[in-house]
């Protein structure tokens, strides 16, 4: 196998952008003996789309010991057909084909809008596999109708998974083995952690939480370093703080059996400085308006769904 191609996925939402360029090479000396083992036991994938969340689960499957030569790719974007050969020394193709046959499992790493037309050229080549989704909002059953199986199974990763450390929610359809999940565990698993979750509505609140998270992250880096400039510092110096305090501050949290409110009590004297920033953060109503942009998120996931499902 080896190739790759279709819709790029990009961050689902966007017109084809140059996908990100990895922090990492592929490197087989970054794999672990187990992770090894788990991975050389998955079959042969395919991906449709071969942008940043393809590249991502792409490169996290090479670095734990799965075969380059066992995955496909299929990418319409010429640069990203460029870098995906740079990366990974695979050579993705424009359209889908035969060689798509060999392949046990696809995952479906295409924009929300294209989703439907790269389902119908690559249905023909993909009638045995089992499908997992990571385009946002596009709902199972328009996927089921689309592909004509139901073995579908969607996620929502999140970019962080180009390093490792993703965090991403999966929902499997009935017809969905317990072995056929864990093939999808150890893909997932890949890119950093997972959780499943019940109910297919769900996964538009984790898109809205997690999957567009990093981008919220991203907006309070860009803040606290315009504001750290503001205040003496050289741009360096305010984003290697701001970084950082989020890295120190998220790995607090995560080992912390405290809740983050309580935390944040902890670092807070009243009339102290924190307790100053926070007090002017509740009087502009920062939390109110930062819950308010999450449902916005979560409804245009909804919509996606409306809009491009069947």
């Amino acid at each position: 196998m080896g190739r790759a191609s279709c819709a790029g996925h990009s961050d689902n939402h966007r017109s084809p952008a140059l996908p990100w360029r990895l922090p990492f090479s592929p490197d087989r000396s970054m794999t672990s003996s187990a992770s090894a083992a788990a991975n050389s036991q998955l079959p042969p994938i395919a991906f449709i789309g071969g942008g940043n969340m393809a590249s991502a689960i792409i490169g996290g499957l090479i670095r734990q010991g799965h075969p380059a030569s066992q995955i496909e790719v299929v990418e319409p974007y010429a640069p990203t057909r460029e870098a995906l050969l740079q990366n990974f020394g695979l050579t993705a193709q424009p359209e889908a084909g035969p060689a798509l046959q060999s392949a046990s499992i696809v995952v479906w790493a295409v924009k929300p809008q294209t989703f439907k037309d790269a389902a119908a050229q690559a249905k023909a080549h993909t009638q045995q596999a089992l499908h997992l989704s990571v385009a946002a909002g596009i709902r199972s059953d328009s996927i089921a109708q689309w592909l004509g199986t139901e073995r579908i199974v969607r996620t929502m990763p999140n970019t962080p998974a180009l390093v490792g450390k993703g965090m991403s929610a999966i929902y499997a359809r009935p017809a969905v083995t317990s072995g056929e999940r864990q093939s999808v565990e150890a893909i997932m698993a890949s890119t950093g952690e997972f959780l499943w979750v019940e109910n297919e509505t769900q996964l538009d609140a984790v898109t809205a939480l997690s999957g567009s998270g990093p981008a919220y992250v991203f907006y309070f880096l860009e803040a606290m370093t315009r504001a750290g400039v503001d205040m003496g510092l050289t741009e360096a110096q305010a984003h290697q703080l701001a970084v950082g305090t989020f890295v120190g501050a998220s790995e607090l949290a995560r080992r912390s059996d405290e809740s983050p409110a309580v935390l944040r009590e902890r670092v807070t004297s009243k009339g102290g400085t924190t307790y100053a920033a926070l007090q002017s953060m509740e009087a502009s109503g920062v939390s109110q308006a930062f819950e308010a942009a999450m449902r916005a998120a979560e409804k245009r996931a909804n919509e996606l769904g409306n809009e491009f499902g069947s």
